[in-house]
């Protein structure tokens, strides 16, 4: 990685900690906003140094919402960087910890992975010098809590970087909101803070997201998601089936009081296409099916096409046994955050990469009544027309962005 320029605020990043730094006393500094706006990478860079100066021999914390993602987001990329710039670095995975020595000084990085409420217990009983908590609004507050209370050594700083989240959020109202009385420095991101990108790069980004996720991702607001749940998306820009599609998955969404939607997907030209759906509403129609009668449907919606797998509804255990028990599918319990789904999709539909064929009247009926909860504390949609919606959303996550299957669709796609 090479190195050309810095920002102004990426610079105040790097300094802020330093003995002529007029917020050398601060006890922390938060780091919120857009996207792609240099946060990640100065940030670690300056804790790393500042430990190596300040605490050497020192124990810290690196934390993020799990250890794999903080290895993919920032150990694996920063390490050769840190390597670069004449630091020596050692990387034990089977312990979550990574060495680093420059000259005489070295210092312990901890990785640790704030998932959930469980993941408090992992951090207890540890004594650092500072922690830096990347992607801390994904974090439970109980995790972080304890992470900020193993520092305990005197000079010891918190290091705070996220995107914004929904304005009800703990870390906004506790920590963002009450920067000053923290004592902490406070440093709000936006693209133009990230010199390394080119007004080409800028332009992609103002094109990628809508609503909230722009207001949030592109120009760095703490909003909440209001509205429809993809704005984006018109009955104007359905498609024809595509001709010759050359392999095809099924999504499911199962109900048994609630519907059942399952879609057929096929792929042509690089797209992902909806080709055809089946939708069942027991309340309506005034009768429940069977998981037979719901896998006969299943088998008239594949015709005699080769479907790679069936992607399922991960809590219709009943229905993936038989499914199984037939042999004639192979069945993948669908990947299922909504939040992560949901900006998945958003990303799928706006980029080109999944298409709705005219002739899905269902999905098309969601789209336009699929809506945020505006009256929920956290970001959800309402729990309504979201069946159709909900198959979709598995099949992005599982197929388009997942690892494992995801390299069938994605060797497909190149």
């Amino acid at each position: 990685m090479k190195f050309e320029k810095f920002s102004k605020k990426q610079l105040s990043v790097f300094y802020w900690w330093c003995p002529d730094s007029r917020f050398r006393d601060c006890d922390a500094i938060i780091c919120d906003g857009a996207v792609r706006s240099g946060k990640t990478l100065c940030m670690f860079l300056s804790f790393v140094f500042w430990a190596l100066a300040m605490h050497p021999g020192g124990s810290f914390a690196v934390c993020g919402k799990t250890v794999s993602s903080l290895k993919r987001n920032i150990i694996s990329p920063m390490l050769p960087v840190l390597e670069q710039l004449g630091f020596h670095c050692k990387e034990i995975s089977t312990r979550s910890k990574v060495e680093i020595r420059r000259g005489k000084r070295s210092v312990t990085l901890w990785c640790f992975g704030g998932r959930d409420e469980s993941s408090a217990a992992l951090i207890q009983g540890m004594t650092l010098c500072g922690v830096l908590l990347d992607e801390v609004a994904l974090m439970p507050r109980s995790f972080v809590d304890q992470a900020l209370a193993r520092c305990s050594v005197e000079g010891s700083k918190f290091w705070f970087n996220c995107n914004p989240e929904n304005p009800t959020h703990w870390f906004y109202r506790e920590w963002i909101l009450k920067a000053t009385e923290k004592n902490a420095l406070y440093l709000h991101f936006t693209m133009q803070d990230n010199p390394t990108l080119s007004p080409k790069m800028l332009a992609r980004y103002e094109k990628l997201y809508t609503g909230a996720f722009y207001e949030r991702y592109v120009e760095g607001k703490w909003v909440a998601n209001y509205g429809l749940v993809y704005p984006g998306f018109s009955e104007k820009d359905c498609a024809s089936a595509p001709k010759h599609p050359k392999k095809f998955y099924i999504s499911c969404d199962y109900g048994t009081v609630n519907p059942s939607s399952f879609g057929l997907w096929g792929f042509e030209g690089g797209c992902w296409y909806r080709i055809k759906e089946y939708y069942y509403d027991s309340k309506k129609r005034g009768a429940q099916l069977t998981d037979e009668e719901y896998y006969r449907e299943l088998e008239a919606l594949a015709g005699d096409r080769r479907i790679e797998a069936v992607i399922c509804d991960p809590s219709a255990a009943s229905f993936i046994t038989l499914i199984r028990r037939r042999g004639r599918f192979r069945v993948i319990p669908a990947k299922n955050d909504v939040l992560d789904g949901i900006r998945r999709v958003s990303d799928a539909l706006r980029s080109g990469r999944i298409k709705i064929c005219s002739g899905c009247a269902d999905i098309i009926r969601e789209f336009s009544l699929y809506r945020w909860d505006d009256s929920a504390a956290r970001d959800c949609p309402r729990k309504e027309y979201d069946h159709a919606m909900d198959d979709m959303r598995y099949f992005v996550s599982t197929v388009l962005y997942a690892s494992g299957i995801s390299r069938v669709a994605g060797a497909a796609t190149r």
